[in-house]
């Protein structure tokens, strides 16, 4: 990339509101609770004698929830204005995260991780809506901005719960606390007061109706398929490798890096070159190859293929999302829920049954064989539409497309 193409994406960066970048903060707090417990999986396990598929449900229960509440957060968002929705998801997120450094037993645990993906489905939806609607440069560059956010925020957890949890397993989790509770206050004071005239009548069931647009309907499903599989190596990665848990957040680290800056930096690129069914296909495909090799048992190897696994991450939540956001005429907040509803409830379905996959096949790297036919079936999913899909894509130029003509 020239010096002149850096520049441009800097610049493009360095003006936007403050809104925008108090929001992406946020954003990036909230992203962080999800690679948080990654290198503490063990930790949990050992300090509160939970087994393997116990301690995956930290990831399914906070999932679960998450999906089942996307559906009502665009209805929460018009009712009572975006900004009171993201300061609910955030003090929610605030007030679960400090308990579970206080649970006493796994089943608590669970649960109150199940109100932590609660305020995380009123925040995330809500704050990609508000990202796109207060940037400069229209769309592309806040989907950029959104991505990156949740790559850093996917490199710093791992990292924030390796170092924390090498002391105890619930210092993560009151780290988080305090990290939410600043963004908490940041967006009580800065974000725009919600004007009860712009926001118009949504209904709990807009979220699903939206997904009867045949495109955002095979996207949705495209990047459940992909998310089931990028949450097999978040949740079962850990128990292949069996570090403790500074080693296993430095891999996560230089993964969640990997997915940023591909993100942002490769994403817009590849798609201007494809085209984004086309670059999404090819890159969902090599995040299936790279699933294959997680199979051979060398852990050198697996710790390979972790952080290269990351730099298809970032193309693929990027592609995916940018498609979502533009391929029909659905309100964006709309959109985002029922895009998000299906998008985590593939990732909520893969942490509840890598564990037991693991167990049904008997062997430890059999949840990757399983995660990489999904990436394959998500790739023959969106080739087969890519035909109706290119006649039926509204107006609003496709995000990363977009992008790439600023990058």
């Amino acid at each position: 990339m020239s010096t002149r193409n850096h520049s441009t994406l800097f610049s493009a960066v360095k003006e936007q509101p403050k809104q925008v970048w108090i929001t992406a903060f946020a954003a990036v707090i909230a992203f962080m609770g999800i690679g948080l417990v990654d290198p503490i999986l063990l930790s949990i396990a050992e300090g509160l004698d939970a087994s393997p598929s116990q301690v995956t449900l930290l990831f399914s229960s906070y999932l679960g929830i998450q999906v089942l509440a996307m559906l009502v957060t665009s209805a929460s968002s018009a009712r009572f204005g975006a900004k009171r929705t993201v300061l609910i998801g955030l003090t929610l997120i605030v007030l679960a995260t400090f308990a579970c450094g206080l649970a006493g037993s796994i089943e608590q645990l669970i649960g109150l991780r199940a109100v932590w993906g609660l305020g995380n489905a009123f925040f995330i939806a809500t704050a990609l809506s508000v990202i796109v609607g207060a940037a400069t440069g229209g769309q592309a560059g806040a989907i950029l901005l959104y991505e990156a956010a949740l790559g850093l925020g996917l490199s710093v957890g791992p990292l924030l719960g390796a170092f924390l949890g090498d002391i105890s397993w619930r210092g993560p989790f009151f780290g988080t606390a305090v990290l939410m509770l600043f963004a908490l206050v940041l967006c009580a004071v800065f974000l725009r007061s919600d004007a009860r005239e712009d926001r118009p009548r949504v209904r709990i069931t807009d979220p699903l109706r939206a997904l009867g647009h045949p495109g955002l309907l095979r996207v949705s499903v495209g990047s459940a398929l992909y998310t089931a599989a990028f949450f097999t190596v978040l949740a079962w990665s850990p128990f292949v490798l069996e570090w403790g848990a500074i080693a296993i957040g430095l891999v996560f680290f230089g993964w969640g890096a990997c997915v940023a800056v591909t993100g942002v930096l490769l994403a817009p690129r590849l798609s201007a070159r494809l085209g984004e069914t086309s670059a999404t296909v090819v890159s969902v495909l090599g995040y299936a190859v790279l699933l294959l090799v997680m199979i051979v048992p060398s852990k050198p190897l697996l710790v390979v293929a972790i952080v290269v696994s990351g730099l298809v991450s970032g193309l693929l939540n990027t592609l995916f999302t940018g498609t979502a956001m533009s391929i029909s005429s659905a309100p964006r907040p709309v959109a985002s829920a029922g895009y998000n509803f299906c998008r985590w409830l593939g990732g909520a379905a893969a942490a509840t049954l890598v564990g037991h996959i693991a167990e049904w096949f008997g062997f430890a790297q059999a949840p990757f064989l399983v995660a990489g036919v999904l990436c394959v079936l998500s790739a023959a999913l969106l080739a087969a539409g890519r035909g109706a899909d290119r006649g039926a894509v509204p107006k609003r130029a496709s995000s990363a497309e977009g992008a790439a003509e600023k990058v």
